[in-house]
């Protein structure tokens, strides 16, 4: 039933989510001190699984359609939302248009002078612009592609019926097992946008993405690290990656794009010195002339409909 095996890690990571939700709220502790871990472990789950949300909107995992379909609702439980939204802002805004003006979450948006607060506030700062585009989105596909639109429209229900349920019955598991990992996912999958664009080139066809090819990283990842081979190939299953970046991205791209470890290059570009510099060594250079441009009446759904995840 799946196209790679592969995605056995995929279906495992999605098990124990629900497995460590399920026991947590089982067995929620009081004592702080062992509730922590609990939320801990719910939060890099839920993450991963945003990851794996990432990856089946640009190639769903099975080979049946109605298995695809079925994995996307129970995927959107994961995270806490719709799996198709993901396709409006990510697939057709980012995607076709990296870090120019018609891309939601482009990084030259964040103009504060500690870089941390870039990186951190990224997600919070465009959150009520991706709801806008996904509304208007939506509201295109239910004339264009109606059957995109209804597994939009059953998703949305069905999750937000569940999570809003839960809150009511149990608010404070619900608010920490449930809410807080999710809200920690949302964050960190569009946050990981600054630090995988800022200061590279947009114009240049391998020096558009930086890319960590720490092993560790693209295990929780899913090889989400290769983000240069992943933007040039969107369609391609992740497992395929790694290859794909040393055989075509590593021979054309810049030496100072191809990280090994994030930490430290996280803690030198947003904690110490946290200067905002280009892949060349050069201060970012933000255009205030360069506004955000509606991306919704010009997306050609037909042209790119591969990228519509399950609905392609």
């Amino acid at each position: 039933m799946l196209e790679y095996k592969a995605d056995l890690r995929t279906l495992a990571v999605v098990a124990l989510y629900f497995a460590t939700l399920i026991l947590g709220w089982l067995y929620f502790p009081e004592q702080w001190y062992f509730r922590l871990p609990i939320i801990a472990a719910l939060c890099v789950l839920s993450f991963m699984c945003t990851v794996i949300v990432h990856n089946t909107i640009h190639h769903p995992i099975f080979r049946y359609k109605w298995l695809n379909k079925v994995f996307q609702i129970v995927l959107s439980y994961t995270y806490g939302h719709s799996v198709s939204a993901f396709v409006s802002g990510h697939n057709f805004s980012h995607h076709q248009h990296t870090q120019k003006s018609k891309d939601r979450i482009r990084s030259t948006q964040m103009k504060y002078k500690w870089n941390f607060l870039n990186q951190f506030m990224i997600f919070f700062q465009n959150a009520p612009g991706i709801m806008k585009d996904e509304n208007e989105f939506a509201m295109r596909m239910m004339k264009e592609k109606p059957r995109w639109f209804a597994q939009y429209v059953l998703e949305m229900v069905l999750v937000l019926g569940v999570k809003f349920g839960l809150l009511f019955y149990n608010w404070e598991y619900a608010l920490l097992l449930i809410f807080v990992p999710h809200l920690y996912a949302a964050w960190g999958i569009v946050g990981t946008n600054y630090w995988q664009h800022d200061g590279c080139d947009e114009t240049h066809p391998y020096n558009h993405s930086r890319n960590f090819t720490g092993v560790f990283l693209n295990f929780i990842a899913f090889n989400n690290g290769y983000h240069t081979a992943h933007h040039n190939n969107p369609y391609m299953h992740w497992s395929l990656l790694p290859a794909y970046h040393e055989k075509e991205i590593v021979p054309n791209l810049h030496p100072n794009l191809n990280q090994k470890r994030l930490l430290p290059y996280l803690w030198k570009t947003c904690i110490w010195p946290a200067k905002r510099l280009d892949y060349l060594g050069n201060p970012v250079i933000l255009d205030d002339k360069v506004q955000y441009e509606d991306w919704i009446p010009s997306a050609d759904v037909e042209k790119y409909k591969y990228q519509l995840g399950v609905e392609q």
